[in-house]
């Protein structure tokens, strides 16, 4: 099957739509598919034609670690968060689209590119399947203090249009269907339960970051406002604990004020973060607006009890008191409770960390990338049943 992923974000951009779309392109390409991704250009790329290749802004280059070619579209950093590149309006993705002689057109998180995405295929002709990412009414939110209905109508215009949309948590399915979104399936994520798994523990990082024998209570991801990742600042207080955050984003300078104490390791990939999932005694994730949140379930693959919001994604993730704890979104005393909780009792601890290894040992990509391609044949075969 030829298939277009047309993404808002990909590597080396380091978050949930990136890494799900790498992992959607390399199980396509592992099966015998022949993916092409589209996306925004990253900061410094070249984007105008190369006379030496002709086509090759429609047929896609190689680059270090993408399974597939990838074709890059303009693009601007978003304003007072360059991390986060903008797609421009480009004819590149509908040539794209027609010289791979696309069969269908996969929509990773659809919003600005992902909505022109649509259009090209609506006008091709071509079969359409969105996958819902980004709670961008809670973004609104938190960015302007308004504008969530008015996200909300633009996901609805755009989900709306496609043949299936993909939610990947029970949370966010609901969500879409009192929206008003049609045709909606749940399609969760999977984890590499290989690269993320208790036996990298590792004492000497372990005395590293916390060289007084703390316990190490970890944050993975993005230092944005969205995050709310500051809810750890009642964790910094207490004793015999030591807040290590990974990641980076426009908000890191205030953190390293709001939390005092805390280890900031800045953005790590790869076996180094497995390497750190491995060595927490304890993962918080902060933020009440993830669909999913994919680093819960790095932290359960670790052997690492979670601390996590009840809203979204981790409801489905976590079951409270057996693999870790849910805690009333935004509630920083409530958080720094569990943590108080499990930094007390660290045979609880290690009993819930090693009950979320094995909740997730069936949630590999391989599987619920079977499942992504049993989503693509419903959707050519009713098509082609419509034709009929």
């Amino acid at each position: 099957m030829r298939v277009v992923i047309v993404t808002e974000s990909f590597p080396p951009d380091v978050n949930g739509v990136a890494h799900c779309t790498l992992q959607t392109a390399r199980h396509l390409a592992r099966r015998g598919h022949e993916p092409l991704v589209i996306a925004p250009a990253t900061a410094g790329a070249a984007t105008t034609s190369r006379p030496d290749l002709p086509g090759i802004l429609e047929h896609g280059t190689p680059e270090p670690g993408a399974p597939c070619p990838v074709v890059r579209v303009p693009s601007l950093p978003l304003p007072g968060y360059p991390q986060v590149r903008v797609a421009l309006p480009s004819r590149r993705l509908t040539a794209a689209l027609t010289a791979h002689r696309a069969e269908l057109v996969h929509l990773a998180g659809p919003f600005v590119l992902g909505a022109r995405g649509m259009a090209a295929a609506a006008r091709l002709g071509l079969p359409t399947v969105a996958v819902y990412q980004t709670d961008l009414a809670g973004y609104a939110r938190t960015y302007l203090g308004t504008g969530g209905n008015t996200a909300w109508r633009r996901m609805r215009a755009v989900h709306g249009a496609a043949d299936r949309t993909l939610a990947p948590s029970t949370a966010a399915l609901r969500d879409l269907t009192e929206h008003g979104v049609p045709r909606v399936r749940l399609w969760p994520r999977g984890v590499d339960t290989t690269r993320f798994r208790p036996g990298l523990r590792d004492g000497a990082l372990r005395r590293r970051l916390a060289p007084g024998g703390e316990t190490i209570v970890g944050y993975v991801g993005r230092l944005a406002p969205e995050k709310h990742v500051g809810l750890l600042a009642g964790a910094c207080a207490l004793p015999g604990v030591r807040v290590v955050v990974v990641g980076d984003g426009p908000g890191a300078p205030s953190l390293r004020t709001a939390l005092p104490g805390a280890v900031f390791l800045g953005r790590r990939t790869g076996d180094e973060l497995a390497r750190i999932f491995a060595s927490l005694d304890v993962f918080v994730h902060t933020g009440p607006y993830e669909t999913f949140c994919q680093t819960v379930q790095e932290a359960m693959a670790s052997g690492v009890p979670v601390i996590a919001p009840a809203a979204g994604g981790p409801l489905d993730l976590v079951d409270h008191g057996r693999t870790g704890l849910l805690v009333p979104p935004l509630d920083a005393r409530a958080v720094a409770a569990a943590v108080g909780a499990l930094a007390g009792d660290p045979a609880r601890a290690a009993a819930q960390g090693t009950a979320g290894r094995a909740a997730v040992g069936g949630r590999t990509w391989r599987t619920v990338g079977d499942q992504l391609l049993g989503h693509y044949d419903e959707v050519l075969r009713d098509r082609t049943a419509v034709a009929a």
